[in-house]
C-alpha cells in the first residue's frame, strides 16, 4: 500500500510540475513526459467561455411560447477538454471531449430535438478521436497520416479554427459549412494526410458524412429549394493548401489553426481550399427528384505579426472570399447558442428565423474580413492588455434580394493572454421578410446583440 501511494504521488506531481511546453505560447502547462527530452509526452487541457448576451430579438420572436423582443441570457458557449499527446517519434493521438452552445433553452422540445422529449442534461460528446503516423520528417517539413472522428477540412482556415485563441469574440460560423447536418458539429469520420513541405502547409482528406437524418432534427420535406440529400450518399473529399510567406505555423494537432499568436509568430499565408461532395444535394422540380453536387471553396490570406518588438504590439488580419453551392435555392438561417424557442412570423421557405439567427449558409458566396491590434503588454498595469477588433461578413445568397451584411465590433481585455480574456463584442445583423417575388426574402431592418464572454484556458 505504501509502495501504491508513493507512486500515485509521484505521477501527480509529474503531471503538474511545470514543464515548458514546445507549443507556440511557450508557457507551463499539465504535461506528462514520457522521455527526458519532453518531445514525447501526454497533454492535458480544458477551456470555459461563458457567455452573458442581451439580445434584440428578430420580429415575432417567441421564448417558451412568450412573445420577447428582447432576451437576457446566460450561457456556456464552448466547454471543452483536449487529451493528446507524442507517444513516439512517428505515433500522435488526439482527442477532445465537451459540449457546446448551453443555456436556459438549449434542450427545450421542440427547438433541438424536433419535438422528442428532453432535459437540460446535456451529454457532452467526444468532438475528436484520431490518431495519426508520422511517415517522414526532415526539419520542420513533415508527412502524416491520420483517420478517425476530426475536424479537418479542406474548405478554409475558419472551418477548423483552434477556438481558445480566436481573436474575434467567436469564429465566422458560415465557413462551418455542414455544421450539424451532415457531420458532428463540425467533425467527420475521415481518413487524411497533413503536412509541411518547405513553405507549403498541406492537408487533404476523403470524409464519410453522416446522414442528415441523424442531425437530430426532422430532415427538410423535398421542395423546390435544394436541402441535404437523404439517398445516394457519397463520400466527401477535402483539400487544403496554405504557403507559409515569413514563418511556419503551429502542427501540434490536426485541424486546428489558431486564431492569433499576440504577435508571438511573423506569419503571412496565401491559402485555397475546397470541398466537394457528389449529389450530396436534392430538390424536386415538377414530379422530377434532382440531385447536384455541394462545391465549396475559398482563397484566403491571413495576416499575424508583431509591430513594435519592445512594446509587445501586434496586428492580425483575415480577408477571403468563399464560393458556397448547395445546389439551387439552398438557404438556412443559424443563430449561435439562439435564445428564443419559436415565431410568430415564420418565413416560407426557411426555418429557425428567430431570436438572434440570419441567414448564415447559402448557394451564392460570402466575403469575410477581420483586423485586430494587441496594444502594449503591461497597458493595464499587471491586469494585462487590450486588443480591440472588427470584422465584416457579405453573404450574397441567391435567395436573398439585398446580401447579408453582419458587422462586429469588439475588445479582448487580455489578463493572461488566452488563457484569462475577457471578450465585449457588439454584433448588427440584417432581418428579412417574405418578398413579393415567390421564393426571395427582402429586407427588414436591422438587430443587434451585445455579448460578454468570460474565457478560461489552460
Amino acid at each position: 500500500m505504501k509502495k501504491f501511494l508513493t507512486l500515485m504521488l509521484l505521477g501527480s506531481s509529474a503531471v503538474t510540475a511545470p514543464v515548458m511546453s514546445q507549443d507556440d505560447n511557450k508557457r507551463n502547462d499539465i504535461r506528462y513526459n514520457l522521455n527526458e527530452s519532453g518531445s514525447h509526452y501526454v497533454k492535458f487541457t480544458f477551456t470555459n467561455q461563458v457567455w452573458l448576451r442581451l439580445n434584440d430579438n428578430n420580429p415575432g420572436t417567441t421564448v417558451l411560447s412568450d412573445a420577447e423582443s428582447n432576451t437576457f441570457d446566460i450561457g456556456l458557449r464552448r466547454t471543452r477538454m483536449q487529451l493528446f499527446g507524442q507517444l513516439t517519434d512517428r505515433i500522435f493521438f488526439y482527442t477532445q471531449f465537451g459540449m457546446n452552445n448551453f443555456n436556459k433553452v438549449s434542450a427545450f422540445p421542440g427547438y433541438n430535438t424536433a419535438g422528442t422529449p428532453s432535459q437540460r442534461k446535456i451529454a457532452a460528446f467526444f468532438h475528436d478521436a484520431v490518431g495519426e503516423y508520422e511517415v517522414q520528417r526532415k526539419g520542420n517539413s513533415f508527412i502524416r497520416f491520420g483517420g478517425g472522428l476530426t475536424i479537418v477540412s479542406g474548405f478554409s482556415r475558419f472551418s477548423q479554427p483552434s477556438i481558445g485563441t480566436i481573436m474575434t469574440m467567436d469564429v465566422p460560423v458560415f465557413a462551418q459549412a455542414t455544421v450539424d447536418q451532415t457531420d458532428q458539429f463540425s467533425r467527420k469520420l475521415t481518413v487524411y494526410s497533413r503536412g509541411q513541405i518547405g513553405k507549403l502547409n498541406y492537408r487533404i482528406g476523403i470524409a464519410d458524412p453522416f446522414p442528415v437524418e441523424t442531425s437530430g432534427s426532422t430532415p427538410a420535406a423535398l421542395n423546390q429549394n435544394s436541402v441535404f440529400a437523404q439517398r445516394k450518399h457519397g463520400k466527401q473529399f477535402q483539400g487544403l493548401f496554405i504557403y507559409n510567406i515569413f514563418d511556419t505555423e503551429d502542427n501540434t494537432t490536426p485541424g486546428y489553426m489558431t486564431g492569433t499568436y499576440l504577435g508571438k509568430r511573423k506569419v503571412l499565408n496565401v491559402e485555397a481550399g475546397i470541398t466537394s461532395q457528389k449529389n450530396a444535394m436534392w430538390r424536386k422540380e415538377a414530379v422530377d427528384t434532382l440531385y447536384s453536387n455541394m462545391t465549396l471553396w475559398s482563397v484566403a490570406a491571413y495576416l499575424d505579426m508583431p509591430v513594435n518588438a519592445e512594446k509587445a504590439t501586434a496586428v492580425s488580419a483575415y480577408l477571403g472570399y468563399f464560393g458556397t453551392d448547395y445546389g439551387k435555392g439552398y438557404l438556412r438561417y443559424n443563430g449561435i447558442m439562439n435564445p428564443a424557442t419559436g415565431t410568430t412570423q415564420p418565413i416560407a421557405g426557411v426555418g429557425g428565423t428567430q431570436g438572434n439567427a440570419y441567414p448564415m449558409f447559402g448557394t451564392g458566396n460570402v466575403i469575410y474580413a477581420q483586423a485586430g491590434y494587441k496594444l502594449k503588454d503591461g497597458l493595464l498595469g499587471n491586469q494585462g492588455t487590450l486588443m480591440p477588433y472588427a470584422s465584416l461578413q457579405r453573404g450574397d445568397y441567391d435567395r436573398l434580394q439585398d446580401a447579408a451584411h453582419i458587422f462586429n465590433l469588439g475588445v479582448n481585455w487580455l489578463m493572461k493572454g488566452h488563457n484569462g480574456k475577457l471578450s465585449l463584442n457588439y454584433e448588427d445583423r440584417p432581418v428579412y421578410r417574405n418578398a413579393s417575388v415567390a421564393n426571395e426574402l427582402e429586407k427588414n431592418g436591422r438587430r443587434g446583440s451585445w455579448t460578454l464572454q468570460y474565457q478560461i484556458s489552460i
